[in-house]
C-alpha cells in the first residue's frame, strides 16, 4: 500500500532548472530546481513529462506551480508540479544578497493536534502570497520543548531567533530582514564604487 499524503497548499517557485532525474527520458519523473534556499526535487505528472523533456534546457530560469503534500506519519514533504513555464526575462534583482533565513516548524503529535498542520499550510500560503517562499528554508522538526506554546515555530534570521507562530508576523520579519540585507548590499557596492573613483 502506498504512503498517504495530505495536501497542504499550492506553491509558485522560480529558479534555475538543473535537469531531470532518471536514467533515460521515458523514465524522467522529477526535475531539480535551484532556488535561493537550496535545491528542490519536484515530481512531474505524466502529462507534463513529454513536453518538458523536449523544451527545457538545463540552466534556464523557470517558474513552477506545484502542490505541496505532507505524509503525517513520516513528516515527509513532497512537491508535485502542475504547470512549468520558462521565465521570459531575468529580473534586475536576479542576484540577491545571501541571507540565512530558516523557519523550523514542530511536527510532533502534540503540536499537530494543536494546529501544527494548519500553521504549516497557512505559513506556506502567506509566504507564497508575499513572494517570500523561495527566499527561506522551511524545516519540519521534532519536539522543540515549547509544548505550552503549541504549535511551536521558530524563525531564524542570521544569528537571531524569533519564537513566533503567526504567519503574518513571520512574513513581516522575514521581509524586513531581506530588505535590510538588500540595502546593506547596495551600501557596500556604492562604497566600492566610490573607492574606485577616488583611485582613478
Amino acid at each position: 500500500m502506498g504512503e498517504k499524503y495530505q495536501t497542504l497548499s499550492e506553491l509558485n517557485l522560480k529558479g534555475q532548472f538543473l535537469g531531470f532525474i532518471g536514467d533515460k527520458p521515458e523514465k524522467y519523473k522529477h526535475l531539480q530546481l535551484v532556488i535561493p534556499s537550496g535545491e528542490v526535487k519536484i515530481k512531474l505528472p505524466k502529462d507534463l513529462r513529454c513536453s518538458l523533456v523536449s523544451t527545457l534546457v538545463p540552466g534556464e530560469q523557470i517558474r513552477v506551480s506545484a502542490i505541496s503534500k505532507l505524509n503525517p506519519r513520516t513528516s515527509k514533504l513532497k512537491l508535485i508540479a502542475y504547470r512549468v513555464q520558462p521565465v521570459a526575462c531575468c529580473p534586475i534583482h536576479n542576484h540577491l544578497p545571501e541571507t540565512t533565513a530558516k523557519i523550523m516548524v514542530c511536527q510532533k503529535s502534540g503540536c499537530i493536534k494543536q494546529g501544527g498542520k494548519g500553521l504549516l499550510s497557512q505559513l506556506e500560503k502567506t509566504l507564497c502570497d508575499r513572494g517570500l517562499l523561495d527566499k527561506v528554508k522551511i524545516e519540519h522538526t521534532d519536539c522543540q520543548k515549547r509544548c505550552s506554546s503549541a504549535p511551536s515555530c521558530v524563525l531564524i534570521l542570521g544569528k537571531k531567533q524569533y519564537k513566533k507562530n503567526h504567519p503574518d508576523a513571520i512574513a513581516s520579519l522575514l521581509d524586513n530582514h531581506l530588505k535590510g540585507c538588500l540595502k546593506s548590499g547596495r551600501i557596500v557596492k556604492k562604497a566600492h564604487n566610490d573607492e574606485a573613483k577616488i583611485r582613478e
